[in-house]
């Protein structure tokens, strides 16, 4: 049975994935995140400066970028398209507006939805999909940083 979690209820997604990726890495967790390249640049610079005390090691792939083999082995990969991460990843985190392409290896999937008025609406689309394939959806509403 395959399960998906839809996070939901925070004002800057951004953010959220940012809290989200830092304690999937202090886990130990090899994480895929995926969405537009617009979102992905933006979560890039974001993961750079949201913790002054941390850094999250992260690489930012975006189509058709060729890069150096010795970065496989980070632990978080920001990609427009999942299948091309170097696994093996255990989490797939979508800030896109679609079902992406190539889900099936991943262990865990995680939907990011903002209160954004569109992006509410495609979330609750992507809701009804999962649930029209027979996939198993968990609510989690997000709780303000503290």
């Amino acid at each position: 049975m395959r399960v998906v979690e839809f996070h939901h209820g925070m004002s800057d997604k951004l953010a959220y994935a940012c809290r989200l990726l830092r304690k999937a890495y202090r886990s130990g967790a090899r994480v895929v995140v995926t969405g537009d390249a617009t979102t992905l640049r933006q979560l890039d610079r974001q993961l750079w400066v949201f913790d002054e005390q941390e850094f999250v090691p992260h690489v930012c792939a975006l189509s058709g970028q060729a890069l150096p083999e010795r970065l496989n082995a980070t632990p978080l990969w920001l990609t427009d398209v999942p299948a091309t991460a170097p696994g093996p990843h255990q989490v797939l985190i979508n800030l896109g507006q679609v079902i992406p392409e190539g889900i099936e290896p991943f262990e865990r999937f995680f939907e990011v939805v903002s209160t954004e008025p569109d992006d509410r609406q495609q979330g609750r689309q992507r809701w009804r999909d999962y649930k029209a394939r027979g996939w198993t959806v968990q609510e989690h509403v997000a709780q303000p940083e503290s």
